[in-house]
């Protein structure tokens, strides 16, 4: 077959049927993830080769129905409808096949060429269902195939199947075997008829875009209005809807979803047997405990102190050894290269203490950052974090608000901009807003690298403990926050019913796992790349100036420094290099350790100059010697993070505290002090895109107010840590 351009797939299904384990299952590592474009909802999109001919893989949002009301329903149907894909793959969760087909038989009216997947297919085995796909493939008229994505079971099958359809494509188009009320089926034929006269439908079915007319639907009058003899045919769908309003009142859509799912019952009769009892599964077993109504929360915490010991103990090696990677060979090597260039003293110091420092000394926590990342996704693709959602239902009452705000809030731990667009799925405006307030009080992962080197230098073994205090403290904070202000500024906020589906358990994928983790991880270093990699710059040449400054603190950027401190006086932190620090992180959290390490390393080298008559060929040679001991304490300390209380090396030598930064920041900071900063660096603004994102959905005034919400609860907090531990005798 000789095609101009690739297979086009698009991958639709409900949430958690499967979906998106069936597209990492099809293309592996060759994906990649975006935005659609004007919108914020993700978009994945990759691609496969079978027998020499590249498939392009579009997995589309997860959406219960085509009606066109939330974000996800809009871009799943007009890609559909309007750019054609080749293949429509339907993924289908088998063990809940009634509910799953709802979409199914709107997909189907749209008659593009369509296979559907049975995903799960062993859960439903073992569940007792038995589902004729032979017959089932009749009935539709479309390939049906059976998968469990999971474990790679059908994927060829579906690949095969999916190059086939691409050859035939007739082979694959569903007929019309959905059929509505007598008043209803009337006035589709008659408006299937007017359409099948227009010149160009561009590819849409005419039955389709008459039942899409009848429900009011915006893009199926747009599609039509741009023929030439759009104007009776829509003249003729206003007096057939008008007709059927005074048939059936206001609710003609509830008729038009009753007939489908009619059809999904009628469907389902025909090649579904169930067992009269069906048998207890273990997540039944498991939520008996996960969602109990007083263990639920106290698990969930847990849980959660689990992943934080897990980001200390495990990441702490990997940790020290990029560290030493970028502080010895990096660094050396680079300033080999740069004195055999003959380089100005001025941008060698540029390069080394302005892209090294202020880069490097933010990767150095990509390896913390990756086991945070790893274990939320275990957590989700697990099913668990539905579960957290729903236990947090009673809680978010407190708020009056219900368990679907705790959703955008869980995903204010990874990212704060995309937790704040998700309150779209809230239904009211006021709880929107509420919600969108007290996201910036969870502690995102831009605030980690923060809390880890402070952890490290300040807190030792009790390090894990704060890190997970201080997530605590955002949750309690927004609580109390969200609290007043429903009572205050929102209270005509009402709490909606809250339904929501728990998905059942699953063991997640090594493939599926490492896919999430990555991607966020890539994220993370590409920002280092980009965003840090500019502001580490930009502030170089602030404590750079005025031209030839030798003490930083006379700099421009230590004057503007000095001005702000004097505020954070009571708090315990009123130097200019931590008020400096705070100032940058408005641009990104992980700003503030850069920041600080340009500050407090530039000023050690400043204080302890390199001798001029050093070789850096020498250096750049004891920098390997270092990096090889810096690489075996760190297989040593990884060893023995994953068997506690058994030293398997118990000569090793502990690095984890010795880095510069750390001497720096414990010349600079008392126990106390520091854990007043970091409860500060947890409440203030977290970054311009959050606020960019608050504008974009509540308007400017709101995202202003989020602003000085944020400065001065942590202020408040901040200072009161710091001086009840003073009153306390806490040093």
């Amino acid at each position: 077959m000789t095609r101009s351009r690739p297979i086009r797939v698009a991958l639709a299904g409900n949430p958690n049927a499967g979906k998106s384990t069936v597209f990492n299952a099809l293309t592996g590592a060759h994906q990649h993830v975006g935005n659609w474009p004007g919108k914020t909802v993700e978009k994945k999109e990759g691609f496969f080769t079978h027998r020499g001919l590249k498939v392009e893989v579009v997995d589309l949002p997860g959406t219960y129905s085509l009606s066109a009301y939330s974000p996800e329903e809009r871009i799943a149907q007009a890609f559909i409808t309007e750019e054609h894909p080749d293949v429509v793959v339907n993924v289908v969760d088998a063990s809940n096949l009634e509910r799953n087909l709802y979409l199914t038989a709107q997909l189907l009216e749209i008659g593009a060429p369509m296979i559907i997947v049975l995903n799960v297919f062993d859960v439903a085995e073992q569940l007792g269902y038995r589902i004729d796909i032979e017959r089932f493939a009749r009935l539709v008229g479309v390939p049906v195939l059976k998968a469990v994505a999971s474990k790679g079971v059908g994927i060829d099958a579906l690949r095969e199947a999916i190059f086939q359809i691409a050859e035939t494509p007739e082979s694959a188009i569903p007929a019309p075997t959905l059929h509505y009320d007598h008043e209803i089926e009337r006035a589709v034929r008659q408006l299937t008829d007017a359409l099948a006269d227009l010149p160009d439908l561009q590819g849409y079915r005419p039955r389709w875009l008459a039942v899409k007319l009848i429900e009011g639907d915006a893009q199926a009058r747009r599609v039509v209005s741009q023929s030439p003899q759009a104007a009776a045919v829509l003249a003729l769908a206003d007096r057939l809807l008008d007709k059927l309003h005074r048939v059936y009142g206001e609710d003609v859509d509830i008729a038009l979803a009753d007939a489908r799912y009619g059809f999904v019952r009628g469907l389902t009769r025909q090649v579904l047997t169930r067992p009269q009892q069906p048998p207890r599964t273990f997540s039944d077993r498991i939520d008996q405990i996960v969602t109990h109504r007083w263990l639920g929360i106290p698990l969930f915490l847990f849980l959660m102190y689990v992943v934080f010991n897990l980001v200390q103990n495990v990441a702490a090696p990997f940790m020290d050894w990029i560290d030493a990677l970028i502080s010895g060979p990096v660094t050396g090597w680079t300033l080999v290269g740069l004195h055999a260039l003959h380089a100005p003293g001025w941008l060698v110091s540029l390069v080394v203490d302005g892209a090294i420092a202020g880069v490097g000394s933010v990767l150095v926590f990509v390896p913390s950052l990756m086991v945070m990342f790893f274990a939320l996704a275990f957590m989700e693709d697990s099913g668990y974090l539905a579960r957290a959602a729903f236990v947090m239902d009673k809680a978010m009452a407190f708020l009056g608000l219900n368990g679907r705000a705790f959703i955008p809030m869980i995903l204010g731990f990874g990212c704060n901009v995309p937790a704040v667009y998700a309150t779209r799925t809230i239904e009211h405006r006021s709880a929107r807003i509420l919600t969108g307030l007290l996201i910036p009080f969870m502690s995102c992962s831009a605030r980690l690298p923060v809390y880890v080197v402070f952890g490290m230098a300040l807190f030792g073994s009790r390090a894990g403990l704060v890190v997970w205090g201080l997530y605590v403290v955002g949750v309690v904070v927004a609580a109390l926050a969200g609290w007043a202000l429903a009572r205050w500024a929102f209270p005509d906020v009402r709490k909606s019913v809250f339904v929501l589906e728990l998905p059942r358990y699953r063991w997640p994928t090594p493939r599926g796992l490492w896919l999430h983790t990555w991607e966020h991880t890539e994220e993370f270093v590409r920002k280092a790349g980009t965003v840090i990699l500019g502001i580490a710059l930009l502030l170089w040449l602030l404590l750079n100036m005025p031209w030839g400054v030798q003490n930083p603190a006379d700099s421009y950027f230590g004057k503007v420094s000095q001005a702000v401190a004097p505020l954070f006086r009571p708090a315990g932190f009123g130097t200019w290099q931590a008020a400096g620090s705070l100032i940058s992180g408005f641009v990104a959290k992980e700003v503030v350790i850069s920041t600080m390490s340009q500050i407090y390393i530039g000023e050690e080298e400043a204080r302890q100059p390199t001798p001029a008559s050093r070789d850096p060929w020498a250096d750049a040679r004891d920098t390997l010697v270092g990096l090889g001991q810096a690489s075996l304490d760190a297989g040593k300390a990884f060893l023995d993070a994953l068997t506690p209380g058994i030293s398997l090396f118990p000569h090793a030598e502990d690095t984890s505290n010795q880095t510069a930064l750390s001497r720096a920041l414990r010349g600079a900071f008392t126990p106390l002090s520091a854990l007043a900063f970091l409860v500060y660096v947890l409440l203030y603004t977290p970054c311009v895109a959050t606020v960019a994102a608050q504008a974009q959905e509540y308007g400017w005034r709101w995202a202003v107010v989020s602003v000085g919400l944020g400065l001065s609860v942590a202020w408040a907090l901040a200072t009161g840590v710091f001086q009840i531990g003073r009153l306390l005798g806490v040093g």
